[in-house]
């Protein structure tokens, strides 16, 4: 795969771009009966999504976990945080294990979802991004090998905007390679996120879940970086309390996740420009 270009395996799960409602009857019947492999009676591992508003991508995100390589049991959960299009309808008509959260804010979300899920293991997803078909072993496998180590955090690409290549993505990611390793040595939490993140179940619960003091609502709007405490950062130094995070950098791991964020800002340039002001700040 070279870096201007979304992998094959990425790729066959966009639907070319379509949305919910334009997929065939055979397509969601097909996703359906793929996403059973979820309804397990006891599962080792939980992937637990968080959604709002997300009923013309989320199928993407389901399709790539579907896919997945794994053979521990796992079970599926998203948590539709009080959406208000059609998400609800979609989770059900695929079939997918679904709580509501009429609280809004991921905190909330991630915290219901934490409460529910029944695996040892809890790996934290997002519902605009793709998993490739190793994630679910790679993201474990610290953990299963080293009692020490309670959580873990992998690596990510971004999807570009349609018809468009990564090119400028590229210089943004290799930004956030020296800024993981800057920051693993005193402030390792912030490069946890919640899109990509997994740790010990109940670790997590007796450490204090994803509360946290503020507000963090869903905004895809511009100005998406939170400027209030993050759940997944509090989840992650709640974590460091009990033992140690480990970085994923396994090249099979790395999530695709959308880049509508980065381009609220009007382009990728002005993305990277305001993130790199804030690292140097922070720094």
């Amino acid at each position: 795969m070279g870096l201007l270009n979304v992998p094959a395996w990425a790729k066959s799960h966009l639907y070319e771009e379509k949305k919910f409602t334009d997929l065939t009857s055979e397509e969601v019947e097909g996703l359906r009966q793929a996403l059973q492999r979820f309804s397990v009676p006891h599962p080792e591992v939980s992937i637990v999504i968080p959604a709002w508003n997300e009923a013309d991508t989320i199928h993407r995100t389901l399709s790539s976990l579907a896919a997945t390589s794994t053979q521990l049991q796992t079970e599926l959960i998203v948590i539709d945080n009080n959406s208000t299009d059609a998400t609800g309808q979609v989770l059900e008509a695929l079939g997918v294990h679904t709580f509501l959260q009429p609280v809004q804010g991921t905190p909330h979300a991630r915290q219901i979802g934490l409460a529910r899920a029944q695996g040892r293991f809890h790996l934290c997803a997002d519902s605009d991004t793709l998993y490739p078909p190793d994630w679910i072993d790679l993201m474990v496998k610290p953990m299963q090998e080293n009692a020490n180590t309670v959580g873990v955090y992998g690596t990510y690409s971004f999807l570009p905007p349609p018809g468009q290549n990564r090119l400028g993505l590229i210089f943004y990611e290799l930004l956030t390679v020296f800024l993981i390793l800057y920051r693993r040595r005193k402030k390792e939490y912030m490069n946890v996120y919640g899109f990509n993140m997994g740790f010990v179940t109940e670790i997590g619960r007796q450490t204090g879940g994803f509360r946290v003091g503020g507000e963090r609502v869903y905004t895809h709007v511009v100005g998406s970086d939170f400027a209030n405490e993050a759940e997944d950062g509090r989840m992650a130094l709640n974590l460091k309390s009990r033992g140690k995070l480990h970085w994923v950098t396994h090249p099979k791991a790395r999530v695709f996740t959308s880049s509508r964020r980065l381009m609220d800002e009007g382009s990728i340039g002005k993305a990277f420009l305001k993130r790199v002001k804030r690292q140097l700040r922070i720094i």
